[in-house]
């Protein structure tokens, strides 16, 4: 059976994506009632652009299946192999990856790779996680090391 959780998201986080490519796109539209000329290209990259972000901010979860960890995060897809999970720690680490909260579940996993994740239900999370992959620390916490 899958499990499902949802991404927590930071409103600061929320706003900011939704409010990039508004501006564009408002920038595009006023521009193109004044009468100038913008370019195509122009107004498709800043529509595909606030497609993108939407479609990030409304479609990152992370699922447990049977042996894997997949991590949806719009159009992009990460499968790790539950066996091949070494750690799980809090972090408060600002690289990529689909967490749209400051409040991070660091993965690692392989030879030393790293994905950071935000569940909403951490707890939650890490519960079902160990259930699935006995072989991890049963003390994993959702706070952050000092």
């Amino acid at each position: 059976m899958t499990v499902r959780f949802r991404s927590r998201v930071d409103a600061k986080l929320a706003v900011a994506a939704i409010a990039a490519p508004s501006v564009a796109a408002i920038a595009v539209g006023t521009t193109a009632q004044r009468g100038a000329s913008v370019p195509l290209a122009l107004a498709i990259v800043s529509a595909v652009v606030a497609v993108l972000v939407v479609w990030i901010v409304l479609a990152t979860y992370y699922e447990i299946t049977e042996e894997l960890l997949v991590a949806h995060s719009g159009p992009f897809t990460w499968r790790i192999p539950l066996r091949s999970i070494s750690a799980v720690r809090a972090s408060r680490s600002v690289r990529s990856g689909p967490a749209l909260s400051m409040e991070r579940l660091e993965v690692t996993w392989g030879a030393g790779q790293v994905l950071l994740i935000s569940p909403r239900d951490a707890a939650g999370f890490l519960a079902a996680l160990q259930r699935r992959a006995p072989h991890l620390p049963a003390t994993m916490s959702t706070r952050p090391h000092p």
